[in-house]
């Protein structure tokens, strides 16, 4: 009997604590639900830099205050961009007022459309000019390899004579008595200068200044630019004119080309032209087949050819003509022919 009641009351007792146990578990799971559901609601500043990716509540504060700077930030720049347009409306409201104010009326307009035709007319005028420079370039250019026909002083004879005695021949076929010779009657520098002589010009200004008779100081390459593109007489334009064209021949043929295009368009007589036909018209032989003292008589001609013949010459034109055989010979023997000889 009292071993039951025993047995009893221990169970009882034993019930009651698993009833307290388990009482007290939901009790203490209730209260971190409150707790949890407390924090989610209130976080704290931990929680809330963890939620940003933050280490901390500084870094929290940091971001916090770059987010609030941002917009700061904005207002700022739309304000100096605000400013920026009001200066430049201003400066272009100035510079308004300052441009003139166009012409009106019927003198007005008359007088804009002249300064358009003049500013039309000025810029075709250079176009224009361009086009003929380049122009002429190509062509003297292509004349290094292009025998020309004829020159400009050739052309003018032949309209007013009505014909000329003009043959072709290359420095080749009329051999280098002839070159050599008008070397040493006009040019005797023609290599070594770069077609105009300043120690010729020089010379010419000190006889010119002394009161003595002037020489003439023009070179071969520029008498071949005369006698190909220009005109004859004296003229100040011409011989400006000749520059650059005795500049793009010096450039564009070298002294052979050169000194060739001088014997065979060079006037020896009226209407005759060339030293092949000198040479027929007054030896009856090629220009290849004279003597020396016969292509010396030939350029004794070129200051005058027209008022002179090789077989009517003065006493002083055949002291020349002996000076200038005398002059070939010794640019032959110097190697002063060199620039015009072929090797």
């Amino acid at each position: 009997m009292s071993r039951a009641r025993s047995d009893g009351g221990s169970g009882a007792k034993g019930g009651g604590d698993a009833f307290a146990s388990l009482r007290d578990r939901v009790t203490k799971r209730a209260q971190e639900r409150e707790q949890s559901e407390s924090r989610s609601k209130n976080p704290t500043a931990d929680e809330r830099a963890s939620a940003l990716g933050l280490n901390g509540p500084k870094a929290a504060r940091a971001k916090g205050r770059a987010a609030t700077a941002k917009p700061a930030a904005r207002r700022a720049s739309s304000s100096k961009k605000s400013t920026a347009k009001g200066r430049k409306s201003a400066s272009t409201a100035a510079g308004r007022k300052k441009a003139p104010a166009r012409p009106r009326g019927p003198v007005g307009r008359a007088i804009n459309a002249v300064a358009r035709l003049v500013w039309r007319l000025l810029r075709w005028l250079f176009l224009g000019t361009a086009v003929a420079v380049i122009l002429v370039v190509l062509a003297v250019a292509s004349l290094r390899w292009i025998d020309p026909p004829m020159g400009t002083y050739m052309v003018s004879e032949r309209l007013r004579l009505g014909g000329i005695e003009a043959n072709w021949r290359s420095i080749d076929e009329m051999g280098l008595t002839l070159p050599r010779a008008a070397v040493a009657a006009e040019d005797a520098r023609f290599c070594l200068h770069s077609g105009v002589d300043v120690e010729a010009l020089r010379e010419a200004a000190e006889d010119y200044l002394s009161g003595e008779r002037v020489r003439g100081a023009s070179t071969i390459s520029q008498q071949t630019a005369k006698n190909m593109f220009l005109w004859h007489g004296r003229s100040l334009i011409r011989k400006g004119l000749e520059l650059p064209f005795v500049g793009m021949m010096e450039l564009f043929w070298g002294k052979e080309r050169i000194i060739e295009v001088y014997l065979n368009i060079a006037e020896f007589d009226t209407g005759v032209f060339g030293v092949e036909a000198a040479a027929q018209h007054y030896f009856g032989r090629p220009a290849a087949a004279l003597s020396r003292a016969q292509a010396a008589q030939l350029m004794v001609l070129l200051p005058n050819p027209k008022r002179r013949s090789p077989h009517a010459l003065s006493p002083g034109q055949s002291r020349r003509a002996g000076s200038i055989a005398g002059g070939a010979q010794t640019i032959a023997a110097r190697g002063d022919d060199r620039c015009f000889r072929a090797s």
